[in-house]
């Protein structure tokens, strides 16, 4: 297309410039040789009106064909009000506004009906658009998922790297987690047998189903992470109940001593690609991501597209700022609209629900107005921005298979095309997930290290007392995932003892499964009889105390009761997931029948198959639960028995969070540790352990930055302490450290131990930084010869 009135030949045209128009018609003809059609429109504009009559003269002229087109940037005329809130909303101006930009009704999707009256005249520039999107049509190939060559040496294959790594991976593990001292020879063959078995069977199945590749690759960047000193996760989604996951190190979780099953990762029965959840600290997930680019080729890498969109409240506070109203009256507004994004509602909903909204509508035309416009925008896509943790790794370059996105925060390409489709047009994807608790970890076990203390998070006491004393009276602030109000109440009336208790805890902590809290209590303390269902069950259930809570118990009731394979089992799981009738009718008659062959009576399997389809709909995934129960309990462990190496972490990874940061000090004073003041000479700039107290991160000031602060502390721990205020003057660097920084040093108390007097600081900041800034060029002149 030539363009409207805004394209390259209208332009020209509108202008007055019709020999430029016609030379750039001819270039245009030339570069699309039979493919150029002169565009015409008529969305009743006088940029259009002017310049047709000369399009139409070019068009026959040069023997060039027609076509009529209409911009749609709404669907119907009355979205025009709401859209044209829209462009006020991206311009940053005001409904009321003059001169500013604007559309017409008429850019809507319009008839074919409308469009052949519209341009009754020119039959054949409407005809032309069927025959363009005839030429234009295609739809983005379907392909089976495509992997890069995995990294294998010496000719050999995927699947023989692979056998071989698990294997050796597997007598490591066996050697540091499952064999014990007092075990003799034949002990710790009868304790390996299971392990090699189940290895050797998954082995058999990630080959049959095509995926050794995919192991290896995971494996290679999650092994360069941790040679790197890279925090990754032990291991959370399905992921977690593979033996061969664990021997190559993907995962940390023992899925036998855990119960955790293969079937829920990898369906021999049902074909589907594998994929691992795997966290990393979020503070060097880049460098992973960087690796991987490395290797396999930054024009095969790419992080995933996803599409923010316009949610209720904001589009209230958005539509509210272009049509001028009070900013305390939307405020109100918006607070009547419920913002819980864990069961979000729309704004329809919300004035269902609230009657006072409904009365500020029908009271307040103005009010009307914007409820009535923020409705048509909200969930309209407002950004492009990047997947929190979705890579793609291709075999060949991108831009061969999907089209490509630059996203201006980050370095990464991005796929245009969103999860769904980048998959469907067979891409692989990778999950890169960035967790805080790892980065604040990794840190507890610096401050350890810096005094000689050395933990292995790995190999943690299991049943440390301290852990659990301190889990049972709810002490959880900075706890992964227990620290919540109500959590907290949960812990203290449970009184926890175990880790399947925390993996437990984990799992039935959320909307349906909470129900079930009261009961699994009672059932610990004794108080209320466990019910198996069926005998056979005992043993699946017996952890939980006859409650079912895992989606891996539905699979082993169905496996010990009917004869299901554990594969069968799972597709049993997703149909009760999805309780589409016909398949659950299928599915109760082969339940039934299987557990009539094992002598169960048929009114009680049919019984049990309803408890089970009712449980099955929000059974969580133990594999799942473990991996973030672990996390659990390594932040439970180094906060009940490091507690200020521990806070003075979470702090430094909460710095900018006022609020988390009170949180912790008001822990701090309840344990009684102490929080000492800023300090120019004894603070870091992240908060740091000093004498058993906690030291106050310079960094946290407000509005001082870190960067500033880090050479700050690097000047003092490279000359020595800051002497005096002098001293301060003479090795400051003002480039770092301008005079609104200092100036909050000084009102945080930073430089007490320099001049106890801060008022007089605070008005001498700008003859402090003078003094800086004439040692600082004493200092460049003597670099330089000049003295």
């Amino acid at each position: 297309f030539t363009g409207g009135a805004n394209g390259p030949v209208g332009r020209l045209l509108g202008e007055g410039q019709g020999p430029a128009a016609e030379a750039m018609l001819i270039r245009l003809a030339e570069m699309f040789p039979g493919r150029l059609y002169v565009e015409l429109q008529r969305h009743g504009l006088d940029s259009e009106k002017r310049i047709e009559g000369a399009l139409l003269d070019l068009a026959y002229t040069h023997e060039l064909p027609l076509v009529a087109t209409n911009e749609p940037f709404f669907a119907t005329e009355n979205m025009y009000e709401a859209h044209d809130a829209l462009i006020c909303i991206a311009d940053g101006a005001y409904i009321s506004q003059t001169g500013r930009r604007r559309l017409t009704p008429h850019h809507r999707f319009k008839s074919a009906e409308e469009m052949r009256a519209l341009f009754a005249d020119l039959p054949e520039a409407v005809d032309n658009t069927l025959v363009i999107a005839q030429r234009c049509a295609y739809r983005a190939e379907t392909r089976a998922p495509m992997l890069p060559a995995a990294p294998t040496e010496d000719g050999k294959t995927e699947p023989e790297v692979l056998r071989e790594l698990a294997r050796e991976g597997l007598e490591v593990r066996l050697a540091d987690h499952v064999y014990t001292e007092d075990m003799n020879e034949e002990a710790r063959e009868r304790a390996a047998h299971n392990y090699r078995e189940r290895l050797e069977y998954e082995l058999d199945v990630i080959e049959k189903m095509g995926f050794p590749g995919y192991f290896l690759i995971v494996a290679d960047f999650i092994r360069w992470a941790k040679e790197q000193g890279i925090p990754v996760g032990p291991g959370r989604g399905s992921g977690a109940g593979s033996v061969v996951a664990w021997a190559l190190t993907i995962t940390d979780l023992d899925p036998l001593r855990l119960g955790l099953l293969f079937e829920r990762f990898l369906n021999p029965e049902r074909v589907s690609m594998p994929d691992f959840d795997i966290d990393f600290c979020q503070e060097r997930r880049d460098e992973v991501i960087h690796y991987v680019q490395q290797k396999y080729g930054e024009d095969r890498v790419a992080q995933i597209i996803t599409f923010g969109t316009l949610q209720p409240r904001a589009a209230l506070r958005d539509v509210g700022r272009v049509l001028q109203m009070p900013y305390p009256q939307v405020d109100r507004i918006c607070k009547l609209v419920p913002n819980n994004p864990a069961n979000p509602v729309t704004l329809e909903q919300a004035i269902k629900s609230e009657p006072q909204l409904q009365n500020m509508i029908a009271e307040d035309a103005a009010v009307a107005k914007l409820v009535e416009i923020a409705g048509k925008l909200e969930g309209l896509y407002r950004h492009a921005s990047t997947h929190a943790a979705g890579v793609v790794i291709a075999d060949r370059p991108l831009v061969e298979l999907i089209p490509l996105y630059r996203d201006p925060r980050s370095l990464t390409p991005v796929t245009q095309f969103s999860m769904k489709w980048a998959e469907a047009a067979g891409l692989v994807k990778f999950d890169f997930l960035g967790l805080k608790t790892l980065t604040v970890l990794a840190e507890t076990l610096d401050h350890l290290e810096r005094r000689g203390v050395e933990i292995d998070l790995l190999n943690l006491p299991e049943n440390d007392e301290k852990t659990y004393e301190m889990l049972g009276r709810g002490d959880t602030t900075g706890v992964f995932q227990l620290e919540s109000s109500g959590m907290r109440d949960i812990l203290r009336n449970m009184k926890i003892d175990s880790f399947e208790d925390i993996i437990a805890i984990v799992s039935l902590y959320r909307p349906g499964p909470m129900d079930n809290i009261p009961s699994y209590i009672r059932r610990k303390h004794g108080d209320e009889q466990p019910d198996y269902l069926y005998p056979s069950l005992k043993p699946i259930l017996d952890d939980t105390y006859g409650i079912m809570i895992y989606q891996e118990q539905v699979m082993q009731i169905a496996q010990e009761l009917a004869g299901y394979t554990l594969g069968g089992a799972d597709l049993l799981r997703r149909a009760m997931g999805k309780k589409i009738k016909s398949e659950m009718d299928a599915q109760r008659k082969v339940f039934v029948d299987g557990a009539a062959a094992r002598s169960v009576p048929e009114s009680k399997a049919s019984d049990i198959f309803d408890q089970v389809a009712k449980f099955a709909g929000y059974g969580f995934n133990k594999s799942h639960a473990a991996g973030y129960a672990l996390i659990a309990y390594q932040t439970a462990y180094l906060k009940a028995n490091y507690p200020v190496e521990f806070i003075a972490a979470s702090m430094t990874l909460d710095i900018h969070n006022t609020d988390k940061l009170n949180t912790f000090k008001q822990e701090l004073d309840r344990i009684s540790i102490k929080l000492l003041p800023p300090d120019i000479n004894a603070s870091q700039a992240s908060f740091a352990v000093e004498d058993g107290a906690v030291r106050y991160a310079l960094a946290a000031i407000k509005n001082v930055g870190a960067a500033a602060m880090e050479a700050l502390v690097a000047e003092r721990e490279a000359n020595g302490p800051f002497e005096s205020v002098v001293d301060l003057a003479m090795r400051l660097d003002t480039k770092s450290v301008n005079k609104r920084q200092l100036e909050n040093l000084i009102r945080a108390g930073a430089l007490d131990r320099l001049s106890p007097n801060r008022r007089q600081l605070y008005e001498g900041a700008e003859i402090i930084l003078r003094h800086a800034g004439a040692a600082a060029q004493e200092r460049d002149s003597k670099q330089f010869g000049l003295f």
